[in-house]
């Protein structure tokens, strides 16, 4: 009896993942109206995008019903930047985002109150920064 339910189990993992791969590899086509809506920023690319970002981009898809207003209006200010990026800009995102990533859980805090500092500063003082150090104070807006 174990045996069996360990076989479905492996099936229904097996099937799973099948069906994800399949969603992975899916044509822009082929989404669903709600992952199209979600992810138009990206309709243009969609095609082009790798399976892994693909896989990315449907499981925000797929969170995105649970959130909230706020965190909608995130996603979707930040696919629409993501997609105005060159493939330059997005590398250098990546490798800051790792660079981030991997730092202990103090500098992270460190940095996200330096950022909120930041934040409140008046626009010409923060254009003022940008222009002085550009490698510091990115352009972009990263709330």
């Amino acid at each position: 009896m174990i045996t069996f339910k360990i076989a479905v189990l492996a099936l229904a993992l097996c099937f799973g993942q099948a069906a994800r791969a399949a969603d992975e590899s899916a044509a822009w086509a082929q989404l669903s109206e709600q992952q199209r809506q979600v992810l138009k920023p990206l309709a243009e690319e969609w095609d082009t995008l790798r399976p892994w970002q693909r896989e990315k981009m449907l499981d925000i898809a797929h969170d995105y019903p649970k959130m909230d207003a706020k965190q909608k209006a995130l996603v979707q200010k930040r696919l629409t930047n993501w997609s105005r990026m060159t493939p330059y800009e997005r590398e250098n995102a990546r490798k800051r985002h790792q660079q981030f990533q991997s730092l202990s859980a103090e500098k992270k805090n460190e940095l996200r109150q330096k950022w909120q500092e930041y934040q409140k500063l008046p626009e010409s003082e923060r254009a003022r920064l940008r222009a002085e150090s550009p490698d510091i104070y990115p352009d972009s807006d990263l709330d």
